[in-house]
């Protein structure tokens, strides 16, 4: 072939291993989270239980390896499996073996992934899904030690990196008049879904600097975007100021693997000859720059769908415009919360109201509960049941599909559902009762820090769901349900 000036090129060949290794990275964290929560969430006897949605969901709207089989150990073992193979990658093992071989092994990777999103119902709607997916599909397409990088691919890669930043950037345009007069941040570190160990001082920072930050913000998503597609070094430059500002939201809060997997992308703008020379790779195979081409095209045709949607004032962030999550649409916080509010659940031990009633507080592990209780750092892993508990907070019929059956799992003790919990108050007996209630949280300020200890202050709001036992089956064959 002849084609390898203008098709591939050995000046990416560190920028595309270190891509891998990362990519693989974020992967492995995916399918962990996947393996470890599953049974409550989405398992035979979980909270939305996958083969409910099977019966439910034709198969054209949601390909997956499960409509051929379900059942929790066959889950398990492609989670799990997902997991090592994408550990094996991040070793090198897709360089080890000749390029069809890896390419394969991406494509494993890719449709085990799919699968779980596509079956993973209201637990697996975020964005940074179909961003994983869409990463992993072009990654099939990047090659490995038996050809230089196609810069075909890795313009692909820019460009879902630019509908990722530049999208996010015209949400919040479009969305907000806090984004357009600076006053976001005034409130987003205190109201952003999972906050982390340094959200607090974040929020205590001067009000002129959080005006910084957010015309910072807009810069980073509306310009430096477009000069991903310049002349080197810009673009590797370009790529940077993506890297620290997505490093900066790493810092300030806790988004899954949203920001780490932006920094994967702004790897294929960066020319690794400007660090370290590269070797001789050798010329593309013929049937591979066929390939990279047919997919060029593919994602080109579909990237039709998206590219209005950028255009658009009625723009969705966060769309999926096929089953397979090939090309997508992304945003992120089109609007700001002014205040932030919580949904506290607690059990007792007694049977009916009285004076010696006790109720007991159940802690989540990322989400505000205990107001000593500092943030915890937990991304690039996915908390999911405490994601949808904010959004549930932001209205009830974000939780009308789950929050039911959520309490029937405690009332029930079911063991797969306390796991995803940091603290059970009733390590012995289940409560007789659960109820929760709606308290408007705040940050302290820095004298009530140092003179309580507490991070927040709460106060009561209203009652979120009154207290609720489990029913009486109605007949042997009935099931159990939760009655207020």
């Amino acid at each position: 072939m002849e084609w390898i000036p203008w098709f591939a090129s050995s000046d990416y060949w560190l920028s595309r291993l270190v891509f891998q290794r990362a990519l693989a990275g974020v992967y492995a964290v995916a399918f962990l989270s996947a393996a470890l929560q599953f049974r409550a969430l989405i398992g035979e006897r979980g909270i939305l239980p996958v083969p409910e949605f099977l019966r439910r969901v034709p198969a054209r709207r949601a390909p997956s390896l499960f409509r051929w089989r379900y059942s929790d150990r066959f889950f398990a073992l492609c989670a799990w499996g997902g997991a090592a193979l994408s550990l094996t990658l991040v070793a090198g093992a897709g360089d080890a073996v000749p390029l069809a071989v890896s390419m394969l092994l991406w494509a494993v990777l890719w449709g085990l992934y799919l699968s779980i999103v596509n079956v993973g119902q209201t637990w697996y709607g975020f964005g940074w899904e179909s961003l994983l997916l869409e990463t992993g599909f072009l990654a099939v397409f990047l090659g490995n030690e038996d050809t230089a990088p196609p810069l075909l691919v890795l313009l692909l890669l820019r460009w879902l990196l630019f509908r990722v930043e530049f999208g996010a950037g015209l949400i919040k345009m479009r969305g907000d008049s806090c984004w357009r007069d600076l006053t976001c941040l005034y409130y987003h570190h205190e109201t952003q879904p999972m906050p982390g160990p340094l959200s607090w001082f974040f929020h205590r920072l001067p009000r002129p600097l959080h005006r910084v930050e957010t015309a910072a913000n807009h810069v980073a998503q509306l310009v430096v975007p477009f000069l991903l597609f310049t002349p080197q070094p810009v673009a590797s430059v370009a790529a940077g100021l993506v890297v620290v500002t997505q490093l900066w939201l790493v810092l300030s809060g806790n988004f899954a693997w949203l920001n780490w997997l932006t920094v994967v992308l702004a790897l294929a703008a960066v020319d690794g000859s400007l660090v370290a020379d590269p070797p001789v790779l050798p010329e593309p195979p013929l049937w591979y720059g066929v390939l990279v081409l047919a997919v060029t095209v593919l994602v080109l045709v579909r990237s039709w769908g998206p590219a209005r949607n950028l255009l658009s004032r009625n723009q969705a962030m966060n769309r999926s415009f096929d089953p397979l999550h090939l090309v997508n649409t992304y945003g992120a916080f089109g609007s700001v919360g002014r205040v932030r509010d919580e949904i506290v659940v607690e059990g007792t031990d007694s049977p009916a109201d009285g004076p010696d009633t006790v109720w007991r507080e159940y802690g989540f592990r990322g989400k505000p509960g205990d107001v000593r209780r500092l943030p915890r750092q937990f991304a690039p892993y996915h908390l999911r049941l405490d994601w949808m508990m904010w959004f549930a907070a932001l209205s009830p019929a974000y939780a009308r599909p789950w929050f039911g059956p959520l309490v029937e799992r405690l009332l029930d003790g079911d063991r797969d559902t306390l796991r995803l919990l940091r603290h059970n108050p009733f390590p012995g007996v289940p409560p007789a009762r659960i109820r929760a209630r709606l308290y408007r949280y705040r940050f302290t300020t820095w004298r009530e820090l140092r003179e309580t200890g507490a991070w927040w202050h709460r106060t009561l709001v209203r009652e979120f769901l009154p207290p609720t036992r489990l029913a009486a089956p109605a007949s042997p064959a009935a099931g159990e349900g939760a009655t207020p």
